[in-house]
């Protein structure tokens, strides 16, 4: 695959608004926020949002074809305008999985597409697993699937041999004693009774994703992460998930691939991506060989990464009419 002039790449749609939004009572104390967006006729689909706690923003919604697609969000439990912010009580994968599910019923949808990228792969391969007859298509991208390696990869070495001097910043909470087992020490901070101790944590945690997040710097995604609302909810949350490894036995959206057989897939993914690297995109293609594996050439981790942006595009408007 080549990489495309840049006036022949594909953007996102125009700024759209919601034509529906509010809170959802889902339970146990939460009620999630949900917007839908476009054709009230049109495709249903749901966009998955990243960390798990990252929340969804404007842009989410410009992903697809206003026109032809009935355009569900939703922020999952405890984080955006989801609410209470931050909350770990009754949050877990299947609780999202859950939430998917009774969002669907609220809104009549019989199937729908399902959209996820990095911890949204995640979220929309359990819930395609758990509910294959409701999946009209996957497209997912930046794969994550829980496994161990994978989080020792970006939290207890690997990554930080790539990004040496922004890995400084995130061990420096820590004490260099508990250095050996960050997820468990970042776990202790982040849950002491000490607010500042807690805000500093989730900053440093949180910062450090947005460094890697993109193919070159870029301080608005830094400034993004470093906020201290944002960063409290993706750092407790991220943090829960996965000291939990998301709640997942072994291996297990791996194993269960076979789930997917019918459901038409595109895997898109970043050939530089630090934060998830392609192996796992790789390997969840072998197992899933009815889907379509893009590797973007010169492209990290995100979303609008230009030709991450571009195969998305492409991949919604292909399946607009399906």
């Amino acid at each position: 695959m080549t990489t495309l002039p840049a006036e022949k790449l594909r953007c996102f749609y125009p700024p759209i608004a919601p034509h529906a939004h509010d809170l959802l009572d889902v339970g146990e104390g939460h009620h999630i926020y949900w917007e839908e967006c476009g054709n009230p006729a049109g495709k249903p689909v749901i966009f998955l949002h990243g960390g798990p706690g990252a929340g969804c923003n404007e842009n989410h919604r410009r992903l697809f074809d206003p026109r032809r697609y009935r355009v569900v969000l939703f922020d999952q439990r405890g984080c955006g305008r989801s609410i209470p912010h931050a909350h770990l009580e009754a949050n877990t994968t299947w609780h999202l999985v859950d939430d998917i599910e009774r969002l669907r019923i609220l809104l009549n949808i019989e199937r729908w597409q399902v959209f996820g990228g990095s911890w949204g792969s995640t979220l929309a391969l359990a819930y395609a697993q758990a509910h294959p007859q409701r999946v009209t298509e996957l497209i997912v991208r930046g794969i994550f699937t829980s496994r161990q390696k994978e989080l020792d990869w970006f939290y207890q070495h690997g990554a930080s041999m790539i990004f040496p001097e922004v890995w400084q910043g995130f061990i420096a909470p820590v004490a260099e004693a508990e250095r050996g087992d960050l997820m468990s020490a970042y776990h202790r901070l982040l849950h002491a009774d000490d607010q500042v101790i807690r805000l500093e944590a989730a900053q440093a945690w949180s910062t450090w994703e947005g460094h890697a997040i993109s193919l070159l710097p870029n301080p608005d995604f830094v400034a993004e992460f470093s906020e201290a609302h944002h960063a409290l909810a993706i750092a407790r949350i991220e943090n829960h998930y996965f000291v939990n490894k998301s709640f997942f036995a072994p291996d297990q959206l791996l194993l269960n691939a076979g789930k997917l057989h019918n459901i038409p897939g595109i895997i898109v993914q970043g050939r530089y991506d630090v934060i998830c690297p392609p192996q796992t995109a790789w390997e969840l293609h072998q197992a899933w060989p009815q889907s379509e594996l893009i590797i973007v050439p010169d492209a990290g981790h995100s979303v609008t990464e230009p030709g991450i942006l571009d195969q998305l595009i492409r991949a919604t408007d292909r399946f607009a009419d399906c």
